[in-house]
């Protein structure tokens, strides 16, 4: 197995700050924007965004939550045996909210579908835009695109993307990883 690190460190940290400069560009205050962290990855990416963004608007009142979208997958009745969902964690409603959906890694856009049919059980947002540390932008099965991203990757099928966070893997890491062809 190959690995190639697309981002570590001082690198991985600065990407999540440039994505949060961008956030305050469109969206000032957050008065009337939310962060929704798509379960299971994606709420880690939420925390750390929201934590930038409180330590950079000086304000600790930026809303957050967490979905699951286990249910609204096209997929999850072809699975063998029981599927486990997450638990949801939003304790706000999005009516004529600007929605802000956070995930790691973007590659069919299938979840980030499934994620906008889950959303809507909240209330009818104003706006969604998307948010993706990595965006494996050449495999896309649906036509879904991010507003904002850390890095673009062209990858292939057979590759796979593992992104790391200091609280559960303890380090802040992304590798592309590839099987070796010998």
């Amino acid at each position: 197995m190959q690995k190639r690190i697309l981002l570590d460190g001082q690198k991985f940290q600065i990407t999540i700050k440039r994505l949060c400069h961008q956030l305050i560009e469109n969206h000032h205050d957050f008065s009337n924007t939310v962060l929704i962290g798509i379960q299971p990855r994606g709420p880690y990416f939420a925390n750390r965004v929201q934590q930038e963004l409180s330590k950079i608007l000086g304000k600790d009142t930026i809303k957050k939550g967490d979905l699951d979208i286990t249910f609204f997958r096209d997929d999850f009745r072809r699975k063998d045996g029981i599927v486990s969902a997450s638990s949801n964690n939003i304790d706000f409603i999005i009516e004529e909210k600007n929605v802000i959906l956070i995930d790691d890694v973007l590659w069919t856009g299938r979840t980030i579908r499934s994620a906008m049919d889950a959303l809507l059980a909240y209330g009818r947002p104003a706006k969604v835009e998307l948010m993706v540390l990595i965006d494996r932008r050449f495999s896309r099965q649906l036509p879904i695109e991010p507003d904002y991203i850390g890095h673009q990757v062209d990858s292939l099928n057979s590759q796979m993307v593992r992104v790391s966070w200091k609280e559960t893997e303890g380090e802040d890491k992304v590798i592309l990883l590839s099987e070796s062809n010998k």
